[in-house]
């Protein structure tokens, strides 16, 4: 016979293992996005060295040479598994200025295609303005994968446009300078302008892009990546 207390055992410990969840990786910066400092140094080597192969030498041992030094930073990104993105892309526009030149015959025809393509993306970036679909903000989120819901936000919008026309007018303002000194055959302040008017005016557009979003996202407390 048993008394009036029940014999009760205490719970044993659970066994299940809880699986971890692993952190959603960070949003990448802009600066990331371009590859780091490495990507967009590493995208002006060859215009150095074509620069100065071609001073050196000749137009045909300048193209080789710039050809080989890009294709060379491609594969050394490849080993050193860092994005290659910014390496392609260079290699392509270093193999399109290297035609270019190579079929004009003069070493400035290397800067043509740049110089136009700095014309069309400040058209393009204009016309999204008016379109009321602001590049910057298009870019931003869609490689955040974040959705375009921050255009129903009045102060991002016009934050997005500014920062937007602030990207138009460095292309604008390359091509405008870039134009000129290649209609003039000045060839190696060409190649100082492509340079002096690639990082620095880019670093320039970063920096006015982050000032105008955060000041804008601080006003409407929408959150997501800086």
């Amino acid at each position: 016979m048993t008394g009036g207390s029940s014999d009760r055992r205490a719970p044993e410990p659970s066994t299940e293992v809880i699986p971890a969840v692993a952190p959603e990786p960070a949003p990448q910066s802009i600066l990331e996005q371009l590859g780091g400092v490495s990507g967009m140094v590493s995208s002006t080597v060859p215009v150095v060295v074509f620069v100065l192969v071609n001073s050196v030498t000749s137009l045909i041992p300048a193209i080789v040479a710039a050809v080989v030094v890009a294709l060379g930073i491609t594969v050394w990104r490849v080993v050193r598994k860092e994005p290659v993105q910014p390496a392609v892309s260079g290699l392509f526009g270093v193999a399109i200025g290297a035609y270019v030149a190579y079929r004009t015959g003069e070493a400035k025809g290397y800067f043509l295609v740049g110089i136009w393509y700095s014309a069309v993306l400040c058209g393009v970036f204009v016309i999204s303005v008016l379109a009321r679909w602001p590049l910057a903000g298009v870019i931003w989120h869609g490689i955040n994968g974040d959705g375009q819901g921050w255009r129903s936000e009045r102060a991002l919008l016009n934050a997005y446009s500014l920062a937007t026309l602030l990207w138009a007018a460095v292309f604008a303002g390359r091509f405008v300078v870039q134009r000129w000194l290649y209609d003039t055959d000045q060839t190696g302040l060409l190649a100082a302008a492509r340079l002096g008017m690639g990082i620095p005016l880019t670093a320039v557009a970063i920096l006015g892009t982050l000032w105008a979003v955060r000041r804008a996202r601080r006003a409407t407390a929408v959150p997501g990546p800086a």
